[in-house]
């Protein structure tokens, strides 16, 4: 597994929890930064995804 996967996937949960919380307090800001920590953590993951299949290919698996 990638590291990128690793790191998005945290980042995602970084931006759900931020997500309850912003909601929760009604700190729409905090809510905000929660979407765009997720929206990047989606991102790395499947850069990470990525890079996994090219390995496995280039290994011939």
């Amino acid at each position: 597994m990638d590291k990128d996967r690793v790191a998005g996937s945290a980042k995602e949960i970084k931006g759900a929890v931020k997500i309850g919380v912003g909601k929760a307090v009604g700190d729409e800001k905090l809510v905000a930064e929660g979407h765009a920590d997720k929206a990047e953590g989606k991102i790395q993951n499947a850069i990470g995804g990525l890079k996994d299949t090219i390995r496995d290919a280039a290994k011939g698996k």
